[in-house]
């Protein structure tokens, strides 16, 4: 495996965490009652969604990370029950999946994870397990922006991956984040 696909995992990694903080700041413009209003999705609200996403990340990023948590990742569905508290999370956990995407080598990409279901151990190849992660955030994080648009609070684009000629219209969001065009991008 090349050392140019394990640029591509980093990406992904630094995407994702951008596309999640791009769409919990949107969310922060919600009432808490619109948060967790009833809506038509997989998980019916917002809320629901977005620690949807939170959960499934800890129980992914904890396996790669070499835990063990398993199951208990979602003994609690709305683990946070404000956005505030949810972005701080969010924001912690992508941070966690950075780490773990620019640690990676082609040899760690051919790994296997181990991870716990409860009554089996899953293991699975590291580089399949973390596209089945961003595929998870994607889809998930798509719901929440249909959702957010039946509310006043215009969605953000999140259908952009990194163009560099596009690079002026995300600099303030990455200075946000503490990044710039070459964190994503060093060799």
């Amino acid at each position: 495996m090349s050392a140019g696909l394990v640029q591509t995992y980093r990406a992904f990694a630094y995407n994702n965490a951008w596309a999640n903080h791009r769409l919990l700041t949107a969310c922060a413009g919600l009432s808490q009652a619109e948060f967790e209003a009833p809506r038509t999705g997989f998980f019916p609200s917002i809320q629901r969604t977005l620690n949807h996403l939170y959960v499934i990340d800890l129980f992914y990023i904890d396996a790669l990370e070499g835990g063990w948590l398993g199951p208990r990742a979602w003994a609690n569905e709305v683990r946070y029950p404000s956005l505030a508290a949810l972005k701080a999370a969010q924001g912690a956990m992508d941070r966690r999946l950075i780490v773990i995407c620019d640690a990676l080598t082609p040899e760690l990409l051919e790994g296997m994870v181990r991870i716990n279901r409860d009554t089996r151990v899953q293991t699975e190849r590291r580089d399949r397990l973390l596209m089945h992660l961003f595929q998870h955030q994607i889809h998930h994080r798509g719901q929440a922006h249909a959702m957010l648009s039946e509310t006043s609070v215009a969605p953000p684009q999140l259908d952009e991956f990194f163009a560099e000629g596009e690079a002026p219209l995300r600099a303030a969001e990455f200075a946000e984040l503490g990044w710039s065009e070459q964190t994503v991008w060093k060799s």
